[in-house]
């Protein structure tokens, strides 16, 4: 066994690791600081970019559901803080500088959490599908990601419903790992979203109509065993399509998928043994 970190020591010193990480990004927010998109309307744009609804209450392998409750409380708590946020050029918007801190005072709740590649809970747990849920649209746009973490070294839970490919996921927490993207265009955006009880729902809506849509998808996507371990493999790709012609402007990719599965894998199809 490897040696443990600090921060894995024991409970003491894990909350003493993220106090020192949290100061560590409130001085790096005020030695560099960023024009934060903070303006709210809750008037609608005209042009919407792109659209996508997420279902709150999701089976995630043997995870109690009790969690996936809570989850939905800390959806709704959150949203109306971002819902209606115009990203005007030159801005950056920034999950926690709106969200801010989810604590239990605030009525935050216990919700799932992924720690050091195990699922756990913690209070404001579930936010994720939040984040992952703007990524997915903020792709779909000529914005650029400026900070953007996620669990891309694991495969934590068997599809269900999938809906969009994985490795386009997000891991945030407060208020060092954030998800950020800056407005680099001389075009308006707005955040819509809110749930329904039963989905997050989000539209990225625009001043201006665009000249280029974005299709997003995964191609060579399957298991290989490696060793003891099975992989996800895939590649993420971007295609940037003018809206006036039809033609395939750019072709990038976005992501190369190579995660440890972590669940029960003897129903998978596993394409190659190495």
């Amino acid at each position: 066994m490897g040696r443990r970190l600090f921060c894995e020591l024991s409970p003491i010193t894990y909350r003493l690791s993220v106090l020192r990480c949290r100061l560590f990004r409130h001085m790096k927010n005020m030695i560099q600081p960023c024009n934060m998109a903070r303006s709210i309307n809750r008037c609608h744009l005209p042009y919407l970019i792109y659209s996508h609804n997420s279902l709150i209450r999701r089976k995630l392998g043997n995870s109690d559901m009790r969690l996936q409750e809570n989850k939905a409380v800390n959806l709704a708590l959150a949203a109306p803080k971002v819902n209606g946020v115009l990203i005007r050029p030159g801005e950056t918007f920034s999950f926690w500088a709106l969200v801010g801190n989810c604590t239990a005072k605030k009525g935050y709740l216990e919700g799932l959490t992924i720690s050091s590649g195990k699922a756990q809970s913690g209070i404001g747990g579930g936010l994720c599908q939040f984040t992952n849920l703007i990524h997915w649209m903020v792709l779909h746009s000529p914005m650029t990601i400026t900070e953007h973490h996620h669990h891309d070294q694991i495969d934590l839970f068997p599809d269900f419903g999938r809906q969009i490919p994985f490795g386009t996921g997000t891991s945030i927490f407060y208020n060092y790992l954030d998800y950020r993207f800056f407005n680099p265009t001389n075009t308006t955006y707005q955040l819509l979203v809110h749930t329904d009880g039963k989905y997050l729902r989000g539209e990225l809506r625009a001043d201006k109509k665009p000249d280029v849509k974005y299709h997003i998808k995964c191609e060579d996507e399957f298991f290989s065993r490696e060793g003891n371990e099975v992989y996800r493999n895939g590649e993420i790709f971007r295609e940037s399509i003018d809206v006036h012609t039809g033609q395939r402007i750019c072709r990038e990719l976005l992501k190369k998928n190579h995660a440890r599965v972590l669940y029960d894998t003897t129903t998978l199809l596993i394409r190659q043994e190495q």
